[in-house]
């Protein structure tokens, strides 16, 4: 088992435009083509009474007019505009206006003291099919004023579910001294406004850097959506395909929809998915509940242990009431339930690692889970059956055990709760990326 971890570092690369994907760097005014794979498209201007994004017949337009910013959304020949009354008047003069739409949401931001804030927002579900890939790739952004503008790809508020990317064997991928992570990209509220990132982790200053975005298909539904909670995995050696993808459906659960439901999905490709931006073609990877109650499923982990592979995963009973879970089988199509912890009430980011030349299941245990349970990394074995606690100090949040050995010794490389982009968007938005080291 590793020492005690230390923090060492905190990082929070809060981005509108992702800067590896700019697509316009202009002066205003004019109208530039930004066409996206999905819908995560942002867009922002100095000086600009509005910036609009459109497609078609449609545009969705941020506006603003002396203190006050609002959204303006034309479809079908239809225009309404959208205000919020507790945050739709600006205090002071904004420095850029900043528009995205992240899944099915249309966000206006205003940047005040060098700090993106959200000042309205519309869900356009009823108004416009966003994930539509006509819709996507037609998009456009124009503006008035003579400022800076930039626009292309959104980027994110904050990183979450943080995970190496790993070998079948669960040994990191690594860019030379860099490890790989994939994250869930925070976008402006709830789950449906994150997707998919890859990035790369400079071990000796713990630089982040955005090197991709992957987004799904979804095999009973049309769309591309930005599923998120994932596990990239290189998979040379199985059936050609250079990798899988295993992803949690978050890219569109409501918690107003009474039906919502989350599920895991799985993927393989060939292309090299650590750079660029990809939509992948998925199917269902069904993980076993046999015996428990379970309305979803999350947070898959993947292993190839000698000729058998091992899933580990959350399990819901009911909406947010989960615990860790256990699956093995000699293919991703064959699995059986190995073990579970129903007892855990609130408890994520199950991680699969060997430590001492045993694989064991990390867990992070949350503030909502029972009271001697709460705030700690449990280790289990693999009957999940606890074994021990990663000597670690816990963020705020659930914070996921993601835990490599470097060089100096071990990292543990999580996230906390903290939210970005104002009090408007609220959950979701969360967290700064925390960097833990300790010896071996």
């Amino acid at each position: 088992m590793p020492g005690r971890f230390e923090i060492v570092a905190r990082r929070r690369p809060v981005r509108l435009v992702a800067p590896g994907f700019v697509q316009v760097h202009a002066e205003g005014p004019g109208t530039w083509a930004v066409p996206q794979p999905a819908p995560y498209v942002a867009a922002t201007a100095v000086g600009a009474g509005e910036v609009v994004l459109g497609a078609g017949d449609a545009e969705l337009a941020v506006e603003l007019a002396g203190d006050v910013i609002s959204l303006r959304v034309t479809t079908a020949g239809r225009t309404t505009r959208h205000r919020s009354r507790r945050f739709g008047r600006l205090p002071h003069a904004p420095e850029e206006l900043g528009i995205t739409v992240t899944g099915t949401w249309l966000t206006a931001f205003a940047r005040e003291a060098g700090r993106w804030v959200a000042s309205a927002r519309y869900d356009l579900r009823e108004r416009l099919d966003v994930r539509d890939e006509a819709f996507c790739a037609d998009l456009h952004v124009s503006t008035t004023g003579g400022g800076a503008v930039e626009a292309g790809a959104f980027g994110q508020l904050g990183l979450r579910d943080v995970r190496l990317v790993t070998e079948v064997d669960g040994t990191p991928v690594r860019d030379g001294p860099r490890l790989l992570l994939t994250a869930t990209h925070a976008g402006p509220g709830f789950f449906d406004t994150a997707h998919t990132g890859v990035w790369s982790l400079d071990p000796d200053e713990w630089r982040l850097e955005h090197r991709a975005d992957l987004f799904f298909r979804r095999p009973e539904k049309p769309g591309v959506y930005g599923d998120n909670a994932t596990h990239l995995v290189r998979d040379g050696a199985s059936d050609g395909a250079g990798w899988l993808v295993a992803t949690s459906t978050w890219g569109d659960f409501s918690r107003a929809d009474k039906d919502a439901a989350v599920t895991t999905t799985i993927a393989r490709s060939d292309a090299d998915l650590t750079r660029g931006r990809h939509v992948l073609d998925t199917r269902a990877l069904r993980l076993p509940t046999t015996g428990l109650r379970s309305v979803g499923t999350w947070d898959p982990h993947l292993v190839r242990s000698g000729d058998s592979w091992l899933v580990a995963f959350v399990t819901a009973s009911r909406f947010f009431r989960f615990h860790p879970a256990l699956a093995a089988g000699p293919d991703l199509d064959s699995l059986e339930l190995v073990a579970a912890d129903p007892s855990r009430t609130a408890t994520e980011g199950p991680t699969l690692a060997k430590l001492d030349g045993e694989w064991r299941l990390l867990a992070s245990d949350g503030r909502d889970g029972p009271r001697e349970r709460r705030m700690t990394f449990p280790v289990f074995d693999l009957a999940l059956e606890q074994v021990g606690t990663l000597d670690a100090p816990y963020p705020t949040n659930l914070p996921w055990p993601t835990i490599v050995e470097t060089d100096s010794g071990w990292a543990l490389v999580t996230f906390d709760g903290t939210r970005a982009g104002g009090d408007l968007v609220g959950y979701g938005t969360h967290g700064d990326v925390v960097v833990a080291t300790a010896s071996r």
